[in-house]
């Protein structure tokens, strides 16, 4: 797999190990690959290759897994392609923090 990553160290997912039952959910929706199995735990392995979709947060049952979704690359690539521009997270015209 390519790992496209956006920055270093912006991504916002969070992971409560506490609450894990690893049932593998994360493991099986997340498209970059991100998370991994191992010692009866999810693992966070490349959280910079985080698009921030949140799939694995609306699929993980325990509530263990956290992001904003909507914001960062996934949201910037699927509102270029809905409105037909460049991919951007229109954070500069927001006045909030930038992806």
């Amino acid at each position: 797999m390519i790992e496209l990553k956006y920055l270093k160290n912006v991504v916002t997912l969070q992971l409560d190990q506490q609450k894990c039952n690893a049932c593998r959910m994360c493991v099986l929706v997340c498209p970059h690959e991100v998370f991994e199995i191992k010692d009866k735990k999810a693992h966070i392995i490349r959280k910079d290759l985080c698009m921030e979709c949140g799939a694995c947060e609306k699929n993980c049952s325990e509530g263990a897994i956290s992001v904003k979704s909507g914001v960062g690359c996934a949201a910037g690539i699927i509102n270029g392609l809905l409105r037909g521009t460049e991919p951007t997270c229109d954070c500069s015209s927001s006045g909030s923090v930038c992806c």
